[in-house]
C-alpha cells in the first residue's frame, strides 16, 4: 500500500492527514473519501483547475503529464513545477506528499 500525506491546510484539511491507498487509485477520489475537501468544479474531466495540487514528494512515480492536463494547469494559482490536477493522477508504488493550494481560480467554494 502506497501512503499518502496531505499536508496540513488551514481551509482544506487543517491537521494534515495520511492515507494509504492501492495502485492506480485515482486522487482526488482517494481525496473525497477520506473528506478531503479538494474542489472539482468540473467532475473531473480536466477543463478547470479547482482540483489542483503540489506533488512535493513522489512526483515522478505518478502517471504522466498529458498536453491537454499541462494545458489546463497552465492557468492554476499558485502554479509550481510539480503541479498536478488531482482528478488526472493515478497513484502509483511510491508514497506522496501533497499540498492542497489554500486557493484556487473558483470564486464560489463547494466546500
Amino acid at each position: 500500500m502506497t501512503k499518502i500525506f496531505f499536508l496540513p491546510n488551514k481551509k482544506k484539511c487543517l491537521n494534515g492527514f495520511i492515507i494509504e491507498s492501492k495502485n492506480n487509485t485515482n486522487l482526488l477520489e482517494l481525496a473525497h473519501n477520506n473528506n478531503i475537501k479538494i474542489e472539482n468544479a468540473c467532475k473531473k474531466s480536466c477543463v478547470c483547475t479547482t482540483c489542483h495540487c503540489i506533488i512535493h514528494k513522489g512526483y515522478n512515480s505518478l502517471n504522466c503529464l498529458r498536453e491537454f492536463e499541462e494545458e489546463i494547469l497552465d492557468k492554476a494559482w499558485g502554479l509550481e513545477n510539480k503541479s498536478r490536477l488531482s482528478c488526472q493522477i493515478k497513484i502509483k508504488k511510491k508514497d506522496l506528499v501533497i499540498e492542497i493550494p489554500i486557493y484556487n481560480i473558483n470564486y464560489i467554494n463547494e466546500y
